[in-house]
């Protein structure tokens, strides 16, 4: 079978199935691998793979069996020594194997943004027990934030807001961690009055920038998205300039989807994912290309003419509020019946065989005149989806 390029993508959740579709369109073969079966990205990919992208021997059983032309991680939690070993052996890590390490380890890609690149960060300290925990709030004051150094989508992380808090924040750390690392980082909180993700594209001919998108957190899990959202020229150019450092120093070429924290006097780095993000699930309505096409196009090495922005967008998210193995997703109908002439909505349900507490299961996509609007058009769409349950 003739293809452009063989992909092996390193976990297949929503945004690994809606990069496989772009992949797909410009004719590649996709090997989609996770550790549970009919995981949403192996619904629309060539072969699949089913094993724990932690388990050393079975990942590098799975690049030799499909040797292909990219590896391309789309979770944290990967045994990046593997990916090391095999790009000296002349394996495509994308972006980078080093990216791909650094950015596992919180601790990692906190030193190269703070130390090595000098971007302005919160204070922060690393603990391996609750006496460091309790040592690091002493540096940072309270509130703080405690979270793995090993973790995605803000799994993990906790506010604290004084000393009585710590332990449980501690527990509650290292029981969300991803893979084996009893290690957090407390970090100081900090009074931002708007967070954003920076969508940054490093290219062979340079590195190219998506309209900042706004979003809103629970639990440390993303719940709503909207773009663009407002900022200061200055406060952009500051965003960007740190962005092309740090994508630049990890190096390689794909979408890094990069939070900052803005105030009103500065922009302070957060944190980096060298792969589309959640957030940017947004752009699936509103740019002429999605983070997830500008991807595959950044790692191909193929044209990206321009991002445009059609207009105000908004997603929210649809979560299940228990564990289930039999469900049904209602409701798609009236959602979409939101939709006008003068704006869009658009519903992605995910496919994930299995719900649990605040697992995200779809997607509620909506325009609007303004921001504003476009985020109550996708939070009443959202609403309108309903899980029920068998």
């Amino acid at each position: 079978m003739a293809y452009t390029a063989k992909l092996l993508l390193l976990g297949s959740g929503e945004l690994g199935k809606e990069f496989a579709i772009s992949a797909k369109r410009l004719g590649c073969h996709v090997v989609a691998c996770d550790n549970y079966a009919g995981a949403p990205a192996m619904q629309v990919a060539d072969e699949q793979e089913t094993f724990s992208m932690l388990d050393a021997d079975r990942l590098r059983a799975a690049i030799e069996k499909h040797r292909p032309d990219y590896i391309v991680p789309e979770v944290e939690a990967i045994r990046t020594e593997v990916l090391q070993e095999v790009e000296a052996q002349g394996f495509t890590v994308v972006p980078s194997a080093r990216a791909a390490y650094m950015t596992m380890n919180r601790d990692r890609i906190r030193e190269v943004a703070a130390t090595e690149l000098g971007l302005r960060t919160s204070r922060y300290r690393y603990a391996e027990n609750l006496d460091e925990v309790r040592a690091g709030a002493a540096h940072t004051g309270f509130p703080c934030v405690i979270k793995p150094v090993m973790s995605s989508s803000g799994k993990g992380q906790l506010t604290v807001a004084d000393a009585s808090g710590l332990e449980a924040a501690w527990d509650y750390a290292v029981a969300n961690m991803r893979g084996d690392r009893r290690k957090v980082i407390v970090e100081e909180f900090v009074a931002f009055d708007y967070e954003i993700t920076l969508l940054t594209v490093r290219t062979r001919d340079g590195v190219l920038f998506c309209p900042p998108i706004g979003h809103r957190q629970e639990r440390g899990d993303y719940q709503e998205s909207w773009q663009p959202t407002p900022m200061s020229a200055a406060h952009l150019a500051d965003a960007q300039a740190m962005a092309a450092k740090v994508v630049d120093n990890l190096g390689g070429y794909g979408i890094f989807g990069i939070e900052f924290f803005v105030t009103a006097d500065e922009v302070i780095f957060s944190e980096l994912s060298p792969r589309p993000h959640d957030t940017g699930m947004v752009t699936l309505l509103s740019q002429n290309l999605t983070e997830f096409d500008l991807h595959i196009r950044a790692i191909l090495g193929l044209p990206i003419n321009a991002i445009r922005l059609h207009g105000p967008t908004a997603s929210a998210v649809v979560l299940a509020d228990r564990e289930a193995e039999g469900f049904h997703i209602d409701g798609v109908a009236d959602a979409m019946a939101l939709g006008t002439p003068d704006h869009d909505v658009d519903v992605r349900v995910f496919g994930k065989p299995t719900t649990r507490t605040n697992r995200r299961m779809a997607v509620a996509l909506a325009s609007g005149a303004t921001t504003d609007e476009a985020r109550r058009i996708a939070a009443e769409a959202a609403a309108r989806i309903k899980i029920t349950y068998d």
